[in-house]
């Protein structure tokens, strides 16, 4: 892996019967028809800011399977790059795992010394970030930055290390990648490079790839270009794929699930297609409304009220109830236990079986994961 640089409320809706309460713990419900073990399974997960000695990440869980595709959305500061670069081993300094565990197959991935992680990133894991061009090195050729790790971490010779790199740039759709393979990073677009990266991330076969923010800095047609490469390859080599974006308009070309998380927490956690068009948690509903995924009429700005709570910050209920336009006395009273909608999706709150929030419109293709997205504006 290439080295990182240092409102007044609505009137009220029709009560439904109350969804029946799961308790507190950390587990996830098991998806039908997913038996296997999962790729990735992260229990019960606390992120401490040492300095300020506070959890700027509590009680996350979930699971990755072979082959599935798993959004992590949420605002800017919400947890979800902490929870990534967790499962990554590449956690910020000042910042430490202090509770749960992450589980990389059978192999604990929690408390490994940095020669563990360095032979598990690259080979079983593979990461691509926002911004390619930080992650390469403008001195060294692409092609180079590419066989070098097909040779430390395959055993690769020179001339087999480099033919296998022309084939990855084939592989992620680079024109004349034999001509690629000699050039520096500074001679490619921004798609180029992050097409590189993919390259180099997937050049070991690794079981999960994560994409932190992959498409951000990109336009909405390279975006497309490049949601959709990881669609295939996920596809063809049965890749677990984390996906971590702001972005919900991505997640719902790319992804079999989605996990919510707000202020460090996860609040809602289940299949594409439901969370987007029947949402269970008022944040999920906001970031719908202000990202109006399949509404492409739309013109005016809309914004979530308020702001969420300091990293860290100790709150004795829901962390979203100053923000939410439903909440109630009980929202605050005490912690907030995972209810199950329906099987396999579930959300933290406490209101969850008598509202009514409304999702993305009908026609929009949530969750399709087909590789193919048709996109007409970014959101």
């Amino acid at each position: 892996m290439p080295h990182s640089p240092s409102a007044e409320a609505p009137a009220e809706a029709p009560p439904r019967s109350a969804a029946p309460v799961r308790g507190t713990e950390p587990t996830e419900p098991e998806a039908p028809g997913t038996p296997e073990a999962p790729v990735l399974t992260v229990d019960g997960l606390a992120v401490t800011i040492s300095s300020a000695r506070a959890r700027a990440v509590r009680d996350v869980s979930f699971r990755v399977r072979r082959g599935e595709a798993v959004g992590l959305v949420g605002e800017s500061g919400s947890g979800k790059t902490l929870i990534c670069r967790s499962v990554l081993g590449l956690l910020p300094p000042g910042c430490d795992v202090s509770e749960g565990r992450i589980a990389l197959g059978d192999e604990e991935l929690t408390g490994l010394s940095r020669r563990e992680w360095d032979r598990i990133r690259g080979t079983r894991i593979g990461a691509v970030f926002q911004d390619p061009a930080s992650y390469l090195n403008p001195s060294l050729t692409v092609g180079r930055q590419l066989a070098e790790p097909l040779r430390l971490k395959l055993g690769l010779g020179r001339s087999e290390a480099a033919e296998r790199a022309v084939a990855l740039f084939d592989a992620v759709g680079l024109h004349d990648p034999a001509d690629v393979y000699h050039r520096y990073p500074f001679e490619l677009s921004g798609g180029m490079l992050q097409r590189v990266l993919i390259a180099v991330a997937a050049a070991c076969a690794p079981d999960l790839l994560v994409a932190d923010e992959a498409t951000t800095a990109l336009d909405v047609v390279v975006q497309a270009e490049v949601l959709a490469l990881l669609a295939r390859m996920r596809h063809e080599h049965d890749l677990a794929l984390l996906l971590v974006t702001h972005d919900l308009a991505v997640v719902a070309e790319v992804c079999d699930r989605i996990l919510v998380c707000y202020a460090g927490e996860l609040v809602e956690d289940g299949p594409a297609e439901q969370v987007l068009t029947r949402p269970r948690h008022p944040y999920t509903e906001a970031l719908l409304r202000v990202a109006s995924v399949g509404d492409w009429s739309r013109r005016e700005l809309d914004v979530i009220p308020g702001a969420p709570p300091e990293a860290g910050a100790e709150l004795p209920g829901c962390r979203f109830a100053d923000r939410c336009a439903f909440a109630a006395p009980a929202c605050t009273a005490g912690p907030v236990p995972w209810r199950e909608a329906v099987p396999g999706h579930r959300v933290r709150c406490v209101r969850a079986g008598e509202l009514e929030l409304s999702g993305s419109p009908e026609g929009v293709a949530a969750g399709s994961g087909d590789g193919a997205p048709e996109r007409q504006a970014a959101v």
